[in-house]
């Protein structure tokens, strides 16, 4: 004889099912947990291009170091990419905004374009193919060479003139990124308070339109929220943040909301995540937040102290870091992995990419702080119950595909 259960016991059996089936997803949303071996890592490893969309070792090149040397002091070298199992490195054309000042910055850029050019491609041939297209990349991969492209960090670079930015694109230049710290005449950025152009200004939209017409990826890292909104409706193709994280994890004004990756991914757009341990960790992120702002301006003018030294961003950096007070704590490999997680629960995992920005930061995570930790990730994601065409999509394909729609928009322009 059937046992009769009242409904309100049917209720709480009811209620503690899907309490049990929402928990299975918030904790691996689709996937299942798994132990992997080294031979399966370094098989999808392998199989994969492997393109970091943003590394700023170029402003200790500018200065006279060779990454052709292996050097611990830097989270970059070319032994270190070799054993990380590197396919494309965009290298960072930084330009601070201190040389705003006197009409410096095209000055700066042409020197930082020529030392990715001179003094990593040019001086080590054997290792790096100098590449602005996805082709290039492909072509790179099939040569067991690295990619090496060039991606401008600060608008104020152009001087507020297209035909910088064309020039710069002729050097060989394949994105830019709106902003830096600052604002410039035409964008606004996440770092200034002042917000002086209200997002993009009517010119701020030509420069968009004409690195469209280029084949300029357009790179909303920096930028305030406001510039973001405007650059992805102005925008003709896909535009990407080549070094951002997820503002819902960790909530700095340098990271994107989950409106802001939704938009991006509709359109195409990928997020690059960044491995500053403040935007993986909001822990992090919190300590830093009562001296960010002290300790960035005393980098800058630290670093122009340093502008003829191989290490001169490291020690503005550990310097700023000592005399106005430096983080507490550090991420880790699982933070990089939540931001990952996140962005593919919300977006897709169409729409995730990396973008370290090693040489930029002054702390990275633990188990991925240097370029030859790469495969620490892939164990990760692995362990995480990512699938091999899965990690194949965020390691390389994602960047590929967007670069190419580019392209391609660029020649409908023409």
């Amino acid at each position: 004889m059937p046992v009769l259960q009242s409904p309100m016991t049917s209720i709480v059996r009811i209620s503690f099912l899907a309490a049990f089936a929402a928990a299975l997803f918030a904790q691996a949303p689709g996937r299942h947990k798994r132990t992997v071996t080294d031979a399966e890592v370094m098989r999808v490893h392998q199989s994969a291009i492997l393109i970091d969309t943003h590394n700023d070792v170029t402003s200790a090149t500018v200065a006279g170091l060779d990454i052709g040397n292996p050097n611990t002091d830097h989270m970059t070298d070319i032994p270190r990419m070799k054993k990380g199992g590197m396919g494309a490195q965009f290298f960072a054309v930084y330009v601070s905004a201190t040389y705003v000042e006197g009409n410096h910055s095209a000055n700066r850029t042409l020197q930082m374009i020529d030392t990715v050019r001179h003094d990593i491609i040019e001086k080590h041939p054997g290792d790096f193919l100098f590449a602005t297209t996805a082709a290039d990349i492909r072509r790179a991969r099939r040569q067991h060479k690295m990619a090496a492209l060039l991606g401008i960090e600060g608008g104020h670079a152009i001087e507020d003139s297209l035909r910088l930015l064309r020039r710069y694109y002729d050097e060989g230049v394949r994105y830019m990124t709106l902003t830096h710290g600052n604002s410039n005449h035409w964008a606004d950025s996440s770092g200034d308070a002042n917000k002086p152009n209200n997002g993009l200004s009517p010119f701020g939209k030509e420069v968009v339109l004409e690195m469209n017409r280029l084949g300029m990826i357009v790179d909303i890292s920096h930028v305030a929220d406001k510039t973001f909104w405007d650059a992805l409706e102005t925008s003709k193709a896909p535009i990407f943040a080549s070094h951002s994280s997820c503002r819902a994890i960790s909530p700095v004004p340098r990271n994107m909301t989950d409106d802001m990756i939704k938009a991006l991914a509709r359109k195409g757009g990928v997020v690059q995540i960044n491995f500053s341990c403040d935007f993986l960790n909001p822990e992090v992120a919190k300590a830093n937040e009562a001296t960010a702002e002290k300790r960035r301006a005393l980098r800058d003018q630290l670093a122009q102290k340093y502008v003829n030294d191989p290490d001169g961003l490291r020690r503005a950096i550990e310097e700023a870091r000592t005399a106005v007070g430096g983080s507490e704590g550090r991420a880790t490999l699982a933070d990089v992995v939540k931001h990952i997680d996140h962005v593919v629960e919300i977006a897709g995992v169409d729409a995730v990419g990396l973008g370290s920005d090693f040489d930029g930061i002054g702390c990275a995570p633990e188990g991925l702080d240097s370029v030859d930790k790469w495969p620490n990730l892939t164990r990760a994601l692995l362990e995480e119950g990512y699938t091999a065409a899965e990690i194949r999509k965020i390691y390389g394909k994602n960047t590929l595909r967007l670069m190419s729609e580019v392209e391609r928009v660029s020649r409908s322009m023409h």
